[in-house]
């Protein structure tokens, strides 16, 4: 298993979780990393993105000032931190990596995880 995601759940409006990704690709360090997510019915929409040094990110407008991507190079993992949780956040999360950034950003990287449930009761 190239990446696993963990740390979803069922959670209250308003409440927070932390996603996690442990990567065991050679090229982690250098790679862009992202999430997407996928609610039930619809597509699969892009959430995050981080750079292989942690220096630059990119957000989807809908979670902009509510959730940070960040990484730990040392330990292989990026993170999700999600506050301010809404009912629309509620969807199948999923963590890419690809040493191409707009590849990853249009949705087609290399390696994707398996995914991590979250749902946001109201």
């Amino acid at each position: 298993v190239q990446l696993q995601a963990s740390g979803g759940g069922l959670v209250q409006v308003g409440g927070s979780l932390r996603l996690s990704c442990a990567a065991s690709t050679s090229t982690f360090s250098r790679d862009d990393m992202g999430w997407f997510r996928q609610a039930p019915g619809t597509e699969r929409e892009f959430v995050a993105q981080i750079t292989g040094s942690g220096g630059s990110t990119v957000y989807e407008d809908s979670v902009k000032g509510r959730f940070t991507i960040s990484r730990d190079n040392a330990k292989n993992t990026v993170y999700l931190q999600m506050n301010s949780l809404k009912p629309e956040d509620t969807a199948v999360y999923y963590c890419v990596e690809d040493g191409s950034p707009s590849r990853l950003r249009s949705g087609g990287a290399d390696y994707w995880g398996q995914g991590t449930e979250v749902t946001v009761s109201s």
